[in-house]
């Protein structure tokens, strides 16, 4: 289904993707970041924070680490401000980076096993599943942000992978 190679693509699109982010809401004024703009989370802010959340999670079970704090319900919350998500962002995205760095083809043909705070259950579901997922969770949430950005007037990022620098 996917690859190790898939993995260090991604880890590196999204590395890309949060530093585009971070640079489009410099300019914007804070209310911005706070407003509830009708996304499924609300403003930018909560949705960066259960994105965030979400990629603490999922690294949790790749690496067998420790989960963060609370549930979905409280996701939303895991930083203040701007700057909180630039500290927490920064080191997934390099935790992210050696993770995919360090994967094995093997590794992502097998299954996973962990608890399920939301089903209140154990889950077993292939590797590759739930890495897409991880993936796929990512730029399902950014471009909720990127509407959000559009919507208080400022200019989003490039999303497109086929403009993910080399040298990212």
């Amino acid at each position: 289904m996917i690859s190790a190679a898939y993995c260090q693509a991604m880890a590196r699109y999204n590395f890309w993707q949060n530093k585009q982010l971070s640079d489009c809401l410099d300019v914007l004024p804070e209310a911005a970041l706070t407003e509830d703009g009708g996304a499924f989370f609300g403003s930018i802010l909560a949705t960066l924070s259960h994105l965030s959340w979400g990629d603490w999670i999922w690294m949790s079970r790749f690496e067998g680490r420790d989960a963060p704090p609370g549930g979905i319900a409280e996701s939303t919350s895991l930083f203040a401000d701007l700057a909180g998500w630039r500290d927490l962002r920064a080191g997934l995205d390099q935790r992210i980076l050696d993770w995919a760095a360090s994967v094995t083809d093997e590794a992502v043909a097998r299954e996973l096993k962990w608890h399920s705070g939301a089903l209140n259950r154990d889950m077993t579901q292939p590797m590759a599943l739930c890495v897409t997922h991880f993936f796929n969770h990512q730029t399902h949430h950014r471009g909720q942000v990127h509407a959000l950005i559009t919507r208080a007037g400022g200019k989003a990022p490039v999303s497109d992978l086929a403009f993910l620098p080399e040298d990212i």
